[in-house]
C-alpha cells in the first residue's frame, strides 16, 4: 500500500472536495474521490447518480471504475482512496472488492445527513436493527450450483 505524507495526504482530500464542490456547480452531488494506486497515478471520480440515472454511481465508485479501467485491473491493491465524505455502504464493499488498502475520508457521515444525504437507515440494516427495509431470503432451486459448477470448470476463468 503507497503510503502517504500527512501533507500529501491533505492534497489528495482537498482534490477530492475541489471536485465535489465543481461537481455541484456542473449540476451533480456533492461528492468527489480520488484513487491513488500504488505507482502513483491519481484516478477521479465525482458523484455521478443523478447524471447517469445509476444509483451506484457514487463518486468513490466512479474513482474506483476510472482506475480500474485505466490499470487494466481490477484489483487495486496497494492503492488509497481519498473521499470528500465518509464513504457509505456501498462504496465501502466496493473498496474491499476493489483490494484497496486504506481510505481517508474528510466530511463524515453526519455532515451528509445535514446536507440531506442520510445512510444511517442502511447502517441500521447492516446492523440487522432493520431487517424489513429489505427482505433477503434464500430460495434455492436445484439449479442453484451451476453456475459454480461451471465457474469450477472453466479452466479459462480469471481467479478473482
Amino acid at each position: 500500500m503507497s503510503v502517504h505524507s500527512a501533507q500529501q495526504r491533505n492534497d489528495y482530500l482537498n482534490r477530492a472536495i475541489r471536485l465535489a464542490v465543481q461537481n455541484v456547480a456542473d449540476g451533480g452531488g456533492p461528492f468527489g474521490a480520488v484513487v491513488v494506486t500504488a505507482d502513483g497515478t491519481v484516478h477521479e471520480g465525482v458523484n455521478r447518480v443523478t447524471r447517469d440515472n445509476d444509483p451506484t454511481a457514487h463518486a468513490e465508485v466512479v474513482a474506483i471504475r476510472n482506475a480500474a479501467s485505466t490499470t487494466k485491473n481490477f484489483d487495486l491493491s496497494g492503492s488509497v482512496l481519498y473521499a470528500s465524505c465518509e464513504p457509505c455502504p456501498l462504496c465501502l464493499s466496493a473498496t474491499l472488492w476493489a483490494r484497496i488498502g486504506r481510505v481517508y475520508f474528510a466530511a463524515d457521515r453526519h455532515g451528509a445527513a445535514r446536507a440531506g444525504f442520510d445512510d444511517a437507515v442502511f447502517y441500521e440494516y447492516f446492523a440487522g436493527t432493520r431487517p424489513e427495509l429489505l427482505p433477503v431470503e434464500h430460495a434455492p432451486v436445484e439449479a442453484s450450483e451451476d453456475p459454480f459448477d461451471a465457474w469450477r470448470n472453466n479452466e479459462e476463468r480469471t481467479d478473482y
